[in-house]
């Protein structure tokens, strides 16, 4: 159910009954799996329209083929760290023909620009192995452990055209364990990247939060 209709600094986000999600890959897919699972078990309002993938022999791809999800591989060349030009246009044809309405970046390892972030406003989310705004970018459970810190954790935020910058939805901490190795530490990461992720998306759902600068405020 909605409490409220979502309002943003861009106007008022109207309130829907389910998700059209696009899901952006790179690679195995487990957080799209998760996300498969908490719709199949009506833990989330929302359909998958769409699989993209940067790389033909992406894992995600063979995930959504065994649960039926159109998918395509999505040839970015020249470019090999962004999203940008033809290839960025065909990324958002191919998300508006399939009717998405929520873009999810999941293990997408690739910049995306302005201007998919524009085609869809305040509906692009990205999960990111850290408690932002601390250690952003690669290895970041890698980061947290050589410097020392006690928590690491998980965040899942809105996408804008900073680099793990966005307004922040859902965070879970990890606590650091004194004999963790990048491996271990890694593994219990994903663990709750696997609740926060459909967790975020259920909020994104029920259309009851609303942006106000860098804070995402959820109910009232």
């Amino acid at each position: 159910m909605c409490g409220s209709a979502a309002h943003s600094l861009f106007g008022i986000i109207s309130c829907m009954a389910k998700l059209h999600l696009g899901v952006l890959g790179s690679g195995a897919g487990s957080n799209m799996q998760s996300i498969v699972d908490a719709i199949a078990a009506d833990k989330l309002d929302a359909d998958i329209r769409i699989v993209l993938a940067d790389v033909p022999e992406a894992k995600i791809l063979d995930r959504a083929k065994r649960h039926n999800i159109r998918c395509e591989y999505l040839d970015c060349a020249p470019w090999k760290t962004k999203l940008e030009g033809p290839a960025e246009d065909r990324c958002i044809d191919i998300l508006k023909s399939a009717g998405v309405d929520t873009v999810v970046l999941a293990g997408f390892m690739r910049i995306v620009k302005p201007k998919l972030l524009a085609a869809f406003p305040d509906r692009v989310l990205n999960i990111h192995p850290a408690l932002l705004p601390a250690f952003p970018g690669i290895h970041s459970w890698k980061q947290a452990l050589d410097y020392g810190c006690k928590v690491a954790g998980v965040t899942v935020h809105f996408v804008d055209a900073g680099t793990d910058s966005g307004p922040i939805i859902v965070q879970k901490a990890v606590p650091i364990l004194e004999d963790d190795t990048p491996e271990t530490l890694h593994a219990r990461i994903q663990v709750q990247e696997h609740i926060a992720y459909p967790e975020a998306l259920g909020i994104i759902a029920s259309g009851d939060y609303r942006i106000e600068g860098r804070r995402v405020r959820i109910g009232g």
